[in-house]
């Protein structure tokens, strides 16, 4: 038997006992119909998608490919490996083998009797080097830039995909409640961390968390105790911790834990693709006080943005009452860092990637919909001293809001 055979015949049934399951073609099928009406306000012949989570989310499959999606015929999948593979995995009917992105054309031309006259890129992800081949593949066609539409239609979340946020949650819950046993005082903040992610993988967590950028990677699991809490770096965030090298300058450190200073752990599950973000506190023996009220100012400010976070709601009004809130309980200068590095964000979206639609920011002044996605973050930074914070992942309902990520919020004293 050969490989493909095997695949063809075994591989499907040893993926579904060990828990691999596969996106639903009425779900792909929902996902398109509303990507064409997109494209045909845009006057967009075609998309042909090239960053991995877009092509998973209209294709089901993360196999090496290109995802043409014409705005009449059906989607053509174009694999370069391992087509046996995308098969199983993709609900799509049009699937074929590509040995080079210089087929690319011919396929298309193939499967629909012509080349798309405008034709849609993700020009906000797409490397200059291959949007210089693509022209080069299509002298005739006028590209435009699909990214927000894209974006704009993944912010919106079916009931499958909170189903598989929510199931996120309730791991990083399990995960939480374990760190109780795990934290000792001297280990290290990447030893703990480690001990968590492996209990997270254990549960199912993927161990990666995917991001919509260039030069940016996202730690799954953030240690910060102590000093290193009010530690900026590089990522746009309160508190960036030491992180182990100025190759990764993020998250957690080689610097061992002491009895008293505020530990906050900040992490992101991923199951079956899709995240849940989340940051709870961990003190070895009672924090001192100012910790505790900076922490206990951080609900009240969390629980102020659930009150106001509902369908219709601006964006940008909700963070800047969380500004004036925040300023009212004296915690000006602390406020998501310190002063001049503060972040200009209390909630991101997310889903595939960490940093989808819509944000709770300045700048982003438009209304919440119901299925939206945030990440509700309010922490507060001294230099030199510490960090604390909360963080959960909340959906929007047509009545309000629901809490996706389960964990207490109580400190976790040990």
């Amino acid at each position: 038997m050969d490989y493909t055979q095997w695949v063809e015949t075994e591989f499907e049934g040893l993926s579904r006992s060990h828990g691999l399951s596969c996106t639903p073609g009425a779900e792909i099928e929902a996902r398109l119909s509303r990507l064409r009406s997109g494209m045909a306000e845009m006057g967009m012949d075609g998309i042909l998608f090239y960053e991995k989570m877009d092509r998973f989310y209209f294709s089901g499959t993360t196999q090496d490919t290109l995802l043409f999606v014409p705005l009449e015929e059906k989607p053509l999948l174009m694999v370069r490996r391992e087509e046996a593979r995308a098969r199983l995995e993709s609900p799509l009917e049009n699937i074929v083998g590509m040995r080079s992105i210089k087929d690319v054309p011919s396929l298309i031309k193939e499967h629909q009797g012509r080349l798309p006259g405008t034709l849609g890129l993700e020009l906000d992800v797409l490397p200059a080097r291959d949007y210089l081949w693509f022209k080069d593949l299509f002298p005739k066609c006028v590209f435009v830039d699909a990214s927000q539409l894209i974006r704009t239609l993944r912010m919106i979340k079916s009931s499958y995909e909170i189903d598989l946020i929510k199931q996120a949650g309730v791991i990083g819950e399990m995960v939480y409640e374990k760190g109780r046993a795990i934290l000792q005082e001297g280990m290290t903040e990447i030893a703990f961390a480690g001990l968590l992610e492996a209990a997270a993988k254990a549960l199912g967590h993927e161990g990666l968390l995917r991001v919509r950028s260039i030069n940016y990677e996202a730690y799954t699991w953030h240690v910060l105790s102590g000093v290193t809490g009010g530690i900026v770096s590089q990522s746009d965030s309160p508190m960036g911790g030491l992180g182990l090298s100025p190759a990764f300058p993020v998250g957690a450190s080689l610097k061992p834990m002491k009895a008293r200073e505020p530990i906050l752990v900040d992490f992101g599950t991923c199951y079956q693709g899709y995240q849940a973000d989340e940051t709870r506190m961990y003190s070895i023996g009672e924090m001192p006080n100012k910790f505790m009220d900076a922490y206990r100012a951080c609900r009240e400010i969390h629980d102020r943005v659930l009150d106001e976070a509902k369908p219709g709601a601006d964006c940008e009004e909700i963070y800047i009452k969380t500004v004036r809130l925040a300023e009212k309980l004296g915690y000006k200068e602390s406020y998501l860092g310190p002063p001049g590095l503060q972040t200009r964000f209390i909630g991101h979206g997310l889903g595939l990637a960490l940093n989808e639609m819509p944000f709770l920011a300045e700048g982003h002044s438009y209304p919440l919909e119901e299925g939206m996605i945030i990440a509700v973050e309010p922490k507060m930074v001294f230099p030199g001293e510490g960090s604390v914070g909360i963080e959960n992942t909340v959906v929007l309902t047509q009545g309000g809001n629901a809490v996706l990520t389960p964990a207490s919020q109580e400190i976790y004293e040990v």
